[in-house]
């Protein structure tokens, strides 16, 4: 994995997020075997700067991390909206 603390390397943080969704998928049990196919054409300005952005060079790679992050992706933005208003003005909170 990644280091993280490593400024030297301009790929250091979009590994390690990488590294960390990919274990979140596999620990979800959505890395098994390889047994589906996907096809598609996509617009090769964005494949090549989501590859630049990654430092992925594979398509299999990008793809399998592009499906994970989605896969994984929880809905804590829309239920933190949701309490919006729900707390009373003046609570504390300690920390």
């Amino acid at each position: 994995m990644a280091d993280i603390e490593d400024m030297e390397d301009p790929l250091a943080r979009p590994r390690f997020r990488q590294a960390a969704t990919l274990r979140a998928a596999e620990e979800m049990g959505l890395l098994g075997p390889k047994d589906r196919q996907l096809g598609g054409r996509f617009p090769a300005a964005l494949v090549e700067q989501a590859k630049r952005v990654t430092g992925l060079t594979e398509t299999t790679e990008l793809l399998t991390y592009a499906l994970a992050t989605v896969a994984i992706e929880d809905d804590f933005g829309e239920r933190l909206i949701a309490l919006r208003g729900s707390v009373p003005k003046g609570v504390l909170f300690g920390g």
